[in-house]
């Protein structure tokens, strides 16, 4: 029988030993972006799962939908890194990855569908390992107890098995639960750990440019997407939210409620935003109830997406600076696009417009959560000085929210292009 032998050091590189070693309950690693800690993760799941014969993975995160296009898409490319392909079969309806030799089986589950979690029975050996991605979208402990919860069972020695979480993210808020339950007073079960773009030597001298450019121009979001730090969150633009499910169709119902959508552009280091919103005016009220939020989006993109969303007949307003995008979307069927109103002072007033509105946002508008909870106001970098404009980050979704509710403002705007 042929052997094919895999050098894992060439495959994986370097910089994750520990992460890699680890068998104790929890491996928890926060890090920047372009750190290799999800392709790393993939890569250990597909190399172990073909090691031990009775071991089952769960793989999770926040929103169902999310999975695809993470780490489904990641744990496919490690299949591929590993030139295993021949031994896994992949479906994405349902979403389920296969090991065909022995029959153990990934699972994809979201916790927008928490009976589906906690219900998984597997065909085959033991549902031993959870991998929790971006697990910065969970906001409440509780959730990731449930989930702890469901790595239960006693498994036989003779398996070699162990039970493991492994939690990836990147660290936005010092004062998220993961800091103080994982980083702050880390025990013997657990492997706390930070990486950042230095530890991937497969990034090319363009890759790093853009992390010496954040360096220089975003200082505070270098921190977090470049070094892995924790974020520091301080003066909060918006606090006038919370996060709560809700019936978008019981919503619909009420008197006085408009909707309300609006688009950023955004292709390689900016995501599209699109923000789905109702409002009611009357009672100071927004409710955000869906999103897209994605990098590297064609206008044919951006559009197949509205319409598959059903939202192809809404009203858009769409950030006024990229006028051929617009035109093209039209042209492309979205045909309620146009421009937002840009004026002086037009972000500023927004802002003032959405202050004055309390904000319910539903559990699924993750990327609406992480941005509204880190958008703040600028400082001075010298004295540190509070100034009255927003930072430019996190403002994709917020730009977005704006865009969709300036004809509900108070006053009129004007733009002279």
């Amino acid at each position: 029988m042929k052997i094919n032998k895999i050098y894992l050091p060439d495959v994986v590189g370097k910089g994750y030993k520990n992460f890699w070693n680890f068998k104790g309950r929890y491996r928890v690693c926060k890090g920047s972006r372009a750190s290799k800690k999800s392709k790393t993760t993939a890569l250990w799941y597909i190399a172990n799962l073909m090691k031990y014969p009775q071991a089952n993975l769960l793989v999770v995160r926040k929103v169902f939908r999310t999975l695809k296009d993470s780490c489904f898409t990641e744990l496919k490319w490690a299949i591929n890194r590993l030139a295993v392909s021949a031994f896994w079969d992949i479906k994405e309806s349902p979403l389920e990855i296969t090991y065909k030799p022995t029959g153990q089986k990934i699972y994809f589950r979201g916790l927008d569908d928490p009976l589906k979690v906690t219900s998984i029975t597997v065909e085959h050996g033991y549902l031993c390992w959870l991998w929790i991605e971006e697990a910065y979208e969970i906001g409440n402990e509780d959730d990731f107890n449930m989930l702890d919860e469901s790595i239960r069972g006693a498994i036989p020695p003779e398996t070699g098995l162990f039970k493991q979480i492994t939690i990836t993210f990147n660290p936005w808020n010092e004062h998220h639960w993961l800091k103080a339950r994982f980083f702050d007073k880390p025990n013997g079960e657990t492997l706390a750990m930070t990486t950042n773009y230095m530890c991937n030597e497969w990034l090319d001298e363009a890759d790093k440019n853009l992390f010496e450019i954040m360096k220089i121009n975003n200082p505070r979001r270098y921190r977090v997407a470049g070094l892995g730090e924790w974020g520091i969150v301080e003066g909060l633009i918006f606090e006038n939210w919370e996060e709560k499910p809700f019936d978008i169709s019981e919503i619909k119902k009420l008197k006085n409620i408009k909707s309300a959508f609006g688009l950023d552009f955004g292709y390689t280091n900016d995501p599209t935003a699109l923000f789905c919103g109702l409002i009611d005016v009357l009672n100071k009220t927004i409710w955000v109830f869906d999103e897209m939020y994605k990098n590297g989006m064609s206008n044919e993109d951006i559009a197949k997406n509205i319409i598959k969303m059903g939202y192809s007949k809404e009203k858009i307003r769409a950030d006024s600076s990229e006028p051929k995008s617009i035109d093209r979307l039209y042209s492309l069927g979205i045909t309620h696009i146009q421009k937002a109103r840009k004026g002086k002072d037009s972000i500023n007033n927004g802002i003032d417009f959405i202050q004055d509105y309390h904000i319910i946002i539903h559990p699924k508008c993750v990327n609406f959560i992480t941005e509204i909870s880190n958008y703040t106001w600028a400082a001075d970098t010298k004295t540190g000085k509070k100034l009255n404009k927003p930072i430019d980050d996190f403002n994709h979704l917020m730009d977005a929210m704006r865009y969709a509710l300036e004809e509900f403002g108070q006053g009129r705007a004007f733009s002279f292009d």
